[in-house]
C-alpha cells in the first residue's frame, strides 16, 4: 500500500435531537457493518451514545442535533457520536450499584469496546469507541 494511502473507509450522519433518531442511527450503524461480527456491538454502542445525547445534552433540545461517524479498517471500527454540550461536565464512566436505573451506559459501553475515549468538541463532547477486529489488539501501526 501506498504511503499516503489508507484502506479506511469514514462515514457520517447529522440527526436531529429527536428520540426517534436513535433508531435511525442504529439502523445507519447495522446498513454499513453488514456482515461484520462486530455489527451488534456497534449498533449496540451507537444506540447508546446517541440515547445520551439526546437525554443529556442540549442535542435534545428544540433545535438539537447530533453527529455520527464511523470508520473501518482492517484492525478497527470507530464511532463517534459528537453532542452539542450543555451539561458543563464530561461524559465519564460510573460504577453504578445493582439497585441504579440511570448511570450504567458508558460503563456498558467500556465494558463492550476495547477503548472509549472523550473530548471536549467545541463546546460539546465527542465519544468515540473502538472495537478491535480479530487479531488486531496488537495491531500494527497505520
Amino acid at each position: 500500500m501506498h504511503e499516503y494511502t489508507s484502506s479506511a473507509r469514514v462515514w457520517g450522519l447529522s440527526c436531529p435531537g429527536f428520540p426517534e433518531e436513535v433508531s435511525r442511527a442504529r439502523r445507519w450503524t447495522r446498513d454499513i457493518l453488514r456482515g461484520s461480527p462486530l455489527a451488534e456491538d456497534a449498533e449496540l454502542i451507537v444506540s447508546e451514545l446517541s440515547a445520551n445525547a439526546i437525554l443529556h445534552t442540549a442535542s435534545g433540545q428544540t433545535s438539537g442535533s447530533f453527529h455520527l461517524a464511523l470508520a473501518v479498517s482492517p484492525q478497527v471500527i470507530a464511532l463517534s457520536v459528537t453532542d452539542e454540550g450543555g451539561t458543563g461536565t464530561a461524559p465519564k464512566v460510573e460504577h453504578q450499584d445493582q439497585e441504579a436505573e440511570h448511570g450504567r451506559g458508558l460503563g456498558m459501553i467500556s465494558a463492550i469496546a476495547h477503548r472509549v475515549v472523550v473530548h471536549d468538541s467545541q463546546g460539546g463532547y465527542t465519544v468515540t469507541a473502538e472495537l478491535f477486529t480479530a487479531g488486531s489488539a496488537g495491531g500494527q501501526p497505520c
